[in-house]
């Protein structure tokens, strides 16, 4: 087998199979590392408490609005079974982003940051972007375009990924 198709083969077992708060924890970890790794790239201001308590506030309230809405409509929240999904939710906080629990997570993670107040942990949030949409986001946009052909299509052509 060349390559290449090694690679492909490589990366779709990788789908679905990291959750999406198992990621979380692990990229907090390491930003949390990353201050006493590299104190240079740290800045320490007053109130980076209070504002990395807000975007985390802000990033929990979107999750929870995101599994609330999946709960009303009696669907699946289980990141690793997309394929279980009873219906579409576009609404609610669906109107605005397609996945918020993501969305909502990335901001937890940005507030995380923030609060450690290290450059590098900025960065290793936004790993969570690229990481999430290639190995969550992805295939579960491939398991409900399947799943519901003419509404999801619809749906990913009026509503963002992210926002």
């Amino acid at each position: 087998m060349p390559d290449r198709q090694m690679n492909t083969a490589y990366m779709k077992r990788l789908e679905l199979l990291i959750p999406p708060p198992l990621v979380m924890l692990i990229l907090g970890a390491i930003m949390w590392l990353l201050p006493a790794i590299f104190p240079a790239l740290t800045l320490t201001w007053l109130q980076r408490a209070a504002v990395g308590a807000l975007i985390s506030l802000l990033g929990l309230i979107i999750s929870l609005a995101g599994i609330a809405t999946f709960r009303h409509a009696n669907t699946t929240i289980d990141p690793k079974r997309p394929a279980d999904a009873a219906s579409l939710v576009s609404s609610g906080i669906y109107r605005y982003s397609r996945n918020p629990m993501y969305l909502g997570v990335l901001l937890v993670l940005i507030g995380w940051a923030v609060y450690l107040g290290n450059m590098l942990s900025v960065l290793a949030a936004l790993a969570f972007i690229p990481f999430i949409t290639r190995f969550q986001i992805m295939p579960e946009e491939r398991l409900l375009t399947d799943k519901f052909p003419s509404e999801f299509p619809a749906y990913m052509r009026t509503v963002r990924r992210w926002l």
